[in-house]
């Protein structure tokens, strides 16, 4: 056990080489876990007290990844925390009554009803000796404690931070594949373009119906192919937590219109009819790629649902503060059973594709998570089974 020496400043030295190396970790305002909580219950059971936490020490306020205790809450300020002493020391840290230690008198977790007046804390060390928070454990009387219990509690910190590291290296190697995949995503666009087109052009320039056909076949599989590895590629990176969003300042008309050019092609081949009449120009900041994922995501799903013949209408307002996109469609429609589970990951809807287009059941949930990162919300509305069905798109103007 250590003994306590406060210094002025809680702030180490080499703070901001360990704040870089937390947030490496993708910790911080993270939900509850039951794993870290089973650990936190443990410390207490350990101490035999009635609160303990796993805490990370952040740039103005500790954040609280366990809390077992009555406290509300997920963070509390970093100057008024014990656990930025903890941090401070490479050993463990006890206060066995903290009404005994002057440099504590003004803390506002100690002063108040019903304070802490015992506390005992190991911190989270790095492999690098970065101390990033602690596993604490609190008490509102006087403790004493054995040596057995800190090297315990020592103990409990190290596992985890193992459960933190082998995340860690989790992420990376998901981080690489993913590289790797949009890698191979983006070398493939081009040539799966290309044979789309090409399956259009013989299928116009041709007149014999089984050439026809085999060029539909081409044009759709090629297409099933490009959504599909869209769609493996999002889930990799939503599931890694490392889909980020990068805004420029764009024009929603001019994305929506090119998604309209590139998807004309699947349209063509069911003799499908997509209406959109360009307006003025409307800039929302946008990262263009996802917004255009959604709207090839929605246009995809109107044109693979709909009936040969059938026509699209693609609709822009503005109001309220808002752009609205609508996706209206003349196809089979949904009922109330697929209403309920619409934008949830593999559902299955009552639908099915009217040219034997394949689906994964990715693509609306897919679709909610690009919408939500913009701030915006995405909603479908039918009138029932046989009456088609609208997909809207709502985001921010400023």
């Amino acid at each position: 056990m250590n003994a306590v020496a406060i210094p002025v400043s809680l702030i180490p030295p080499d703070d901001e080489e360990r704040l870089k190396k937390l947030y490496q970790y993708d910790i911080l305002d993270t939900p509850q876990e039951y794993v870290f909580d089973k650990i936190a219950i443990l410390a207490s059971q350990i101490f035999d007290t009635p609160s303990a936490f796993i805490t990370f020490v952040d740039r103005e306020r500790v954040f609280f990844k366990s809390n077992i205790s009555a406290l509300e809450g997920n963070e509390v300020l970093r100057d008024a925390s014990l656990c930025s002493i903890a941090i401070l020391d490479v050993g463990t840290t006890i206060f066995n009554d903290t009404h005994q230690e002057a440099s504590l008198s003004d803390n506002p977790f100690v002063q108040m009803e019903g304070g802490i007046r015992f506390y005992a804390g190991a911190p989270l060390t790095t492999i690098e000796g970065f101390r990033l928070g602690t596993v604490c454990v609190i008490d509102s009387v006087p403790r004493q404690v054995t040596d057995k219990q800190m090297t315990m509690l020592k103990t409990l910190s190290s596992i985890v931070m193992d459960e933190l590291d082998t995340r860690l290296r989790t992420r990376k190697n998901v981080r690489v594949h993913t590289d790797l995949m949009n890698i191979t995503v983006h070398d493939l666009k081009s040539p799966l373009s290309a044979i789309m087109l090409y399956g259009q052009l013989i299928n116009e320039k041709s007149t014999e119906e089984p050439v026809q056909k085999m060029s539909q076949k081409i044009t759709i599989s090629a297409n099933n192919i490009l959504s599909s590895l869209n769609d493996v590629l999002h889930l990799s990176q939503i599931e890694d937590g490392d889909i980020k969003i990068t805004r420029d300042r764009l024009d929603v008309c001019d994305i929506l219109q090119k998604v309209k050019d590139s998807l004309d092609v699947l349209a063509y081949q069911k003799n499908q009819v997509v209406s959109f009449r360009k307006s003025s120009p409307i800039f929302l900041n946008l990262d263009g790629s996802r917004i255009q994922d959604v709207f090839e995501n929605l246009l995809n799903n109107a044109i693979k649902y709909s009936y040969p013949g059938g026509k699209i209408d693609l609709l822009i307002t503005e109001g309220d503060g808002k752009v609205l996109i609508e996706f209206r469609d003349q196809g089979q429609g949904l009922n109330q059973a697929d209403m309920a589970k619409l934008f949830t990951r593999y559902a299955k809807l009552s639908a099915i594709p009217t040219g034997k287009e394949r689906s994964n059941g990715l693509g609306l949930s897919i679709v909610k998570t690009l919408v939500e990162l913009h701030q915006g919300k995405v909603w479908a509305e039918s009138a029932g089974k046989g009456m088609g069905a609208s997909f809207f798109v709502s985001l921010p103007l400023r």
